[in-house]
């Protein structure tokens, strides 16, 4: 399903005439489909997409739990999708109409309230899992709530990752400034002035070199990692929603960060599932919803194999216990007897993988620290270093001056 908009003539008694509207559809065949029911004409059909400004506000985490108070304040006195398409009949702002638009024909094509808001892929699996948990136990003003915490939540994450990385990021700007700028002038300060003893020449020389060397290497590895986590930023701001997408598969085979990403996707699911199982949703609607709720292709699957062994009737505490599970989680599933204590086991999983996610983040801060200050005290170590090929430098000058006087 995606969005399009078509320029299509109607015939009028005045005339013909020329509008253009928005159509939610999965092909461009659909579209001229759904033109002709109209009985109007297809001048042209386009695949929307939003704008810059439209991306920001739709990726705003403010903007997304505005969305959700709102229905949950009109679902008081209606049903949630009748909520959501009055908010969007509502909306004035141009910008907001357009995000709006892929939720407004899912609505009107008889489709239900998370299919409207999955249709406008700015929320996160994670959260659209919570959604539809308590979507599917008919208690969705309800989850409403949950969902907003897990966003804020998230965001304060966010916010914690983006102060360290800009502080990092800064010390490591500012040092690899100096040397960008600095390395030419001195180096060619030092050229200059080399010794005129042979013997005091080849060293020098070798100095420098090595020096030089050392800058460069520095300078390049510093630019490589500003780049590549810019690059980092930038694809996971824009491919927010997405189900999967090359940055993400890179960023998860660092060892350290995609266990915390697992860690997360954990907590989200295992808690997602326990919401619904508490709210009498069936068990293979629950695992399917839960495998759904990720992008980690890991946690994805640890839940359709969990489904496929209990269709083929194996008992849900063996269908669980199987990697990517820790020992301690694992115990914790050896306990279980009856279908009542399912729940209660997978938010003791959650709280696990929360905490061990806290102590993975603890871990990425503190190495990341220790790395910059390693590449502060290689970049400074290297510029004392360069002291001593100055004395040398300005040994040659005094011993030249020395000589020339006498």
């Amino acid at each position: 399903m995606q969005q399009w908009l078509a320029e299509i003539a109607y015939d009028t008694t005045s005339g013909t005439k020329r509008v253009t509207e928005s159509f939610y559809l999965p092909t461009i065949a659909d579209v001229r489909r759904e033109i002709s029911k109209k009985g109007a004409y297809a001048l042209s059909i386009r695949q929307y997409s939003r704008s810059p400004m439209e991306r920001l506000l739709a990726r705003s985490t403010w903007w997304q739990v505005q969305l959700l108070r709102g229905i949950q304040f009109r679902s008081t006195a209606a049903s949630p999708g009748v909520a959501l398409w009055k908010m969007i009949n509502a909306e004035t702002n141009p910008r907001r109409q357009n995000i709006l638009a892929p939720a407004r024909e899912a609505l009107s094509q008889g489709l239900g309230v998370m299919d409207a808001l999955k249709s406008l892929n700015v929320f996160e699996h994670s959260t659209l899992a919570i959604l539809a948990a308590s979507e599917k136990a008919n208690k969705l003003s309800e989850g409403i709530p949950y969902a907003i915490e897990s966003i804020t939540q998230k965001r304060r994450n966010a916010s914690k990752v983006k102060g360290m990385m800009a502080w990092l990021g800064f010390d490591v700007f500012s040092i690899l400034q100096g040397m960008f700028w600095g390395k030419d002038v001195v180096l060619g300060y030092f050229k200059k002035n080399a010794p005129k003893d042979p013997e005091k020449l080849e060293e020098f020389t070798r100095v420098v070199g090595n020096l030089e060397l050392t800058w460069n290497a520095l300078i390049i590895f510093a630019v490589f990692m500003a780049g590549f986590m810019i690059w980092c930023i930038l694809s996971f701001w824009y491919n927010r929603g997405k189900a999967d997408f090359p940055t993400a598969r890179i960023v998860r085979k660092i060892p350290l960060i995609g266990g915390y990403f697992r860690d997360i996707g954990f907590a989200d699911t295992m808690s997602a599932a326990a919401r619904m199982i508490r709210g009498h949703v069936g068990i293979g609607d629950t695992f399917r919803q839960a495998a759904e709720a990720t992008n980690v292709p890991e946690i994805n699957q640890y839940w359709k194999d969990c489904f496929e062994d209990l269709q083929r009737g194996v008992n849900m505490g063996i269908a669980m216990d199987r990697e990517p599970l820790t020992r301690a989680e694992r115990l914790e599933l050896a306990t279980l007897s009856d279908l009542s204590q399912v729940a209660t086991i997978m938010e003791s999983v959650a709280e696990m993988r929360i905490q061990a996610s806290k102590t993975k983040y603890t871990l990425i801060f503190w190495l990341g620290m220790g790395g910059t200050a390693l590449y502060l005290l290689i970049a400074f170590g290297s510029a004392i270093f360069a002291l001593t090929v100055m004395n040398m430098s300005m040994d040659s000058m005094v011993s030249d001056m020395m000589g020339t006087n006498i």
